[in-house]
């Protein structure tokens, strides 16, 4: 089999780049439907939109065991 040159090589290495970039884009899709889906369950009526959004971007932030540490440490809504 003859050595590829450099631009076939390239072109292999792009083809092959673009083929991962489907595939994560595909992965990160089918994980965020799952968690939106599990969103059903949750009884988020009582939050705006904005409220809901900004809860789950702080969340994120500062990551899933530290916002649950923070929001465990509140009293309980009487």
């Amino acid at each position: 089999m003859p050595k590829m040159t450099e631009r076939d090589r390239l072109a292999d290495l792009e083809t092959r780049q673009r083929k991962l970039t489907e595939d994560l884009e595909t992965a990160r899709r089918a994980l965020r439907g799952k968690y939106a889906a599990m969103v059903n369950d949750v009884p988020i009526e009582t939050l705006t939109e904005r409220e809901f959004r900004e809860l789950m971007m702080q969340a994120i932030r500062v990551g899933g065991s530290a916002a649950l540490t923070a929001l465990k440490k509140l009293p309980p809504v009487t």
